[in-house]
Order: C-alpha cells, then sequence, then structure tokens
C-alpha cells in the first residue's frame, strides 16, 4: 500500500547517488543530514548496542542536504519506509530546536539509509496518548493528586480535531476506564473512576495498552505520535508477562513510554530501574519528581516534548519484509547534545 510522500529536491537526489558509488567499497556509511516492535530474537536493550558498535568500527561519511519543512502536521510513506521521530536535549534536558539535517548521523541495521526522503523539525503529528495509572495499594496516599495531574495535563495537551486519547488503570489488572476519545469530559470521567488497591502487573498493563490499543491505531491512516504516560512506581509483583516482552510489544506498536515515577524516596531502586528501561528502549524519557507536588511539572515537560520535535523519513538499505527487528542507531554530531529515539523497528511480514 502506497501513501503519498513529498520528493526531496532534484540536487540532492543526485548528489547522494553519487556519494553512495563513491563510498561503495565501504562497509556501512554512516549518513549525516542537513536543514533526520518483535525483535530478530534478541533482547530488547541490545539494539543501539549493535548498532553502536558498528558505528565505531566503520567509516563514517557525511552527505548533505535537504529542507526545512516546519509546522508539517502529515507525513505519509511507502511501506518501506522509516519515520523516526525523535527528541534532541541539552545536557540540562531542554528541548534543542533549529538543528538541521547535517547536524544528525544515522545507522538503520548497521547500515545507512540508502535515501533520505524527508527531514522536518517541530513537527505536530496528531496524537494518540494513553494514561496508565498504577492503582494498586503501594500509591494509594497519592493516587488523588496524581488523578487530577492527569487530568490536567490531558486537558491542556489534547487537540479535540486531532488527538485522541484513553485511560487505563492498573493493579493486579488492566481496567480501560475510558477507551479511544477526544471527549475531555469522558477522560476526565475515566480518570476519577480508577481506585486504588491490590497487587501491581505493571508488565501486563504495558504489553496490553500496546497490544490492544496502541498496535494498529495508525494503520491505513495518516502516521500519528504514539505515547504511553505511565505513572508507577515501577515494583511489578502480579505480572505473567515478562519485562522484555512488554517492552517489544511496544516497539511492535511504535509506541514511545514517558514514565513518571512515583517513589519519592532519595534512593533509586529496581522499580526506578524498570522505569528507566521502559523509556530508554522505547525512545521516551524517565521523570523522578522529588515529591508528589512535583508531578504536574514532569507532565509539562512531556506535553512540551510531544509537541516539539524531529522527524525524518527514510528507505533502509537492503530492507526486506520479514517481520525482523532493525536497529536504529541516531546521534547529534555535536555531542553536548543528547537524542532520544527509539532503539529500531519491526519490519512489516510478507
Amino acid at each position: 500500500m502506497t501513501r503519498q510522500l513529498s520528493s526531496p529536491p532534484a540536487p540532492l537526489t543526485r548528489y547522494w547517488k553519487s556519494l553512495v558509488l563513491c563510498l561503495a567499497p565501504a562497509a556501512v556509511i554512516a549518513l549525516v543530514f542537513q536543514s533526520a516492535a518483535l525483535p530478530a530474537q534478541q533482547p530488547a536493550a541490545q539494539p543501539a548496542q549493535t548498532a553502536q558498535k558498528a558505528a565505531q568500527q566503520q567509516p563514517v561519511a557525511q552527505v548533505g542536504s535537504g529542507g526545512t519543512d516546519v509546522g508539517v502536521t502529515t507525513l505519509k510513506t511507502t511501506v518501506n519506509e522509516v519515520n523516526l521521530i525523535f527528541t534532541v536535549t541539552d545536557k540540562h534536558g531542554h528541548y534543542v530546536a533549529n538543528l538541521q539535517q547535517s547536524d544528525f548521523a544515522l545507522l538503520d541495521d548497521g547500515k545507512a539509509p540508502e535515501h533520505v526522503n524527508s527531514f522536518h523539525q517541530q513537527i505536530n503529528l496528531p496524537l494518540r496518548v494513553g494514561i496508565v495509572i498504577d492503582t494498586s495499594t503501594s500509591i494509594h496516599s497519592r493516587f488523588q493528586f496524581e488523578q487530577q495531574a492527569a487530568t490536567d495535563f490531558l486537558l491542556q495537551i489534547l487537540k479535540a480535531h486531532s488527538d485522541r486519547a484513553f485511560v487505563m488503570g492498573f493493579d493486579v489488572t488492566p481496567t480501560v476506564t475510558q477507551d479511544w476519545t477526544n471527549d475531555l469530559d469522558g477522560l476526565e470521567t475515566g480518570i476519577n473512576r480508577l481506585s486504588p488497591g491490590g497487587g501491581t502487573a505493571l508488565f501486563d498493563a504495558v504489553y496490553t495498552a500496546c497490544r490492544q490499543k496502541l498496535l494498529d491505531e495508525s494503520r491505513g491512516q495518516e502516521p500519528v505520535r504514539k505515547a504511553i504516560i505511565l505513572l508507577s512506581d515501577g515494583d511489578d509483583n502480579q505480572s505473567r508477562v515478562y519485562l522484555p516482552e512488554a517492552i517489544k510489544e511496544c516497539q511492535r506498536a511504535e509506541t514511545i513510554i514517558y514514565s513518571i515515577s512515583t517513589n519519592w524516596t532519595p534512593s533509586r531502586g529496581q522499580g526506578d530501574k524498570v522505569m528507566a528501561q521502559l523509556a530508554e528502549d522505547t525512545g521516551g524519557q524517565v521523570f523522578f519528581p522529588p515529591s508528589v507536588e512535583e508531578v504536574s511539572t514532569s507532565f509539562h515537560d512531556i506535553e512540551e516534548e510531544l509537541r516539539s520535535q524531529y522527524a525524518l523519513t527514510y528507505t533502509p538499505a537492503d530492507f526486506k519484509d520479514n517481520g525482523a527487528f532493525r536497529t536504529i542507531y541516531l546521534y547529534c554530531n555535536d555531542r553536548r547534545y543528547q537524542v532520544r529515539a527509539k532503539k529500531g523497528y519491526f519490519a512489516p511480514r510478507n
């Protein structure tokens, strides 16, 4: 199935083809831009390490050309093209704007893309957001404040004409209290229906949210930005699936996780490591607010990031529609800045 895609300028195409011919002997070429799931039976934490190792072992060639398209709302691709949405921050965690295509380098499955089709900054894709809240006994004392912060977040970020969200709570089982909707009153009611009590099946909740709500949400439609906002202390004691399985399902659904830890103690425990891994392996971010009063600040930071990211569309080299997991390694040439992107994606299966 083919969708409309804006083509790059003719000079870029000629320049890219000529450069590839000149550098063809190199085993891996890292493409540098100007103006940028179930793995193949490997753990979810390995793809970035594999791609990074390939980048270190092989020469990096720099290519530059492309345009800036600010405020773009649709990115349409063919089945063998990849949409990559990413965030760039400085050492203080602040969003870095106005970077150009030439500021980035990319490896897909250890190789430079065959072609970069578009590069956009500060895009504004429709949002598909799942609010997933821990309702186990351990968060009882701060639950009401978390409900209010989540409600305020949805009221501030959702645009009724383009965005949709759902609400899920979980203790020993995940429960959807409001399905996909753009009705803010309905979403607020869904959050208020949640009540704390029971054990914690965090991995089951993440897996279910991705598999049942986010996996097919953009299929056959214009691209959307899919995210889970997860509030929990990360201490799972009831799940039937394991953490790697939950992460793989997020990668398969091309969904990023923004996790907000509800552990207010100064020490970081195993639950915090889980929350960090969920975010890191899906291209999101983890937040450790020092108190329940600071949860709303974390929501505000997420809101800014969802509306202020970069996106590129490219055609991978040696692409095969075999359902395999393909790693992504993206970095900024200016090492003062950090790039957050998904670690990879699943190729469609023929």
